[in-house]
């Protein structure tokens, strides 16, 4: 039985339950991708299985688990550690030191809640941001609720795209591929555009 027949039988049978489950592995193995879950509860609700608002709470409600998880995780062994351990182990989990480092300078370069929220959109770093947040000892309840509205966004998106694309919901990921890499290459370029916009502010300040 391959995955994508387990997690349609998981949802089957363990309705949003189930859903929430998947979602909380899919936050701590990868490889098992919301890409497919989501929609796949998506297309439960268009064949009238569950209703839209709950497939999204229960997904919503795994993804946070999920990130909790992580977020200790950071909080609890820092990054030198969690390098470590990734190294060693990350074969099983889908990650490695550089995944974690990654997301680290990307968490660092930007800094702010609003990373956290952002990052739960984004395809290449969704699941590790909860990593550096907790590294930085980033206080629960305004990581609890920027993961919440991140989360939200995306797991909405991703099931009421399920719910019209019917059975051909496992579109879903090669629709996010591009989409993923054009986020990614914009938020590049304003944060370029950023630090030229400090640059000559600063510039400014000095010459006068």
């Amino acid at each position: 039985m391959d995955i994508l027949e387990r997690i349609t039988d998981a949802i089957a049978q363990f309705g949003y339950v189930g859903i929430a489950f998947l979602m909380l592995l899919e936050n701590v193995i990868p490889p098992i991708p919301s890409e497919v879950i989501m929609p796949l509860a998506g297309f439960a609700v268009a064949r009238g299985e569950m209703s839209m608002a709950g497939a999204i709470a229960a997904g919503t409600v795994g993804t946070l688990a999920g990130a909790l998880v992580w977020f200790y995780i950071g909080s609890l062994l820092g990054l030198r550690r969690i390098c470590s351990l990734a190294d060693r182990y990350g074969k099983w989990l889908g990650i490695s030191s550089q995944d974690v480092l990654a997301v680290q300078r990307w968490f660092a370069k930007r800094g702010g809640y609003w990373s956290v929220a952002l990052g739960r959109v984004l395809p290449s770093i969704r699941t590790y941001i909860s990593v550096p947040a907790g590294i930085a000892k980033m206080p629960f309840l305004p990581f609890l609720i920027c993961s919440l509205l991140g989360s939200f966004v995306w797991i909405s998106f991703l099931t009421v795209a399920g719910y019209y694309l019917g059975d051909s919901y496992e579109r879903i990921g090669a629709i996010l591929a591009p989409i993923g890499k054009g986020i990614t290459i914009t938020l590049g370029v304003l944060f370029v555009s950023w630090l030229v916009y400090r640059w000559r502010k600063n510039s400014v300040k000095t010459s006068s």
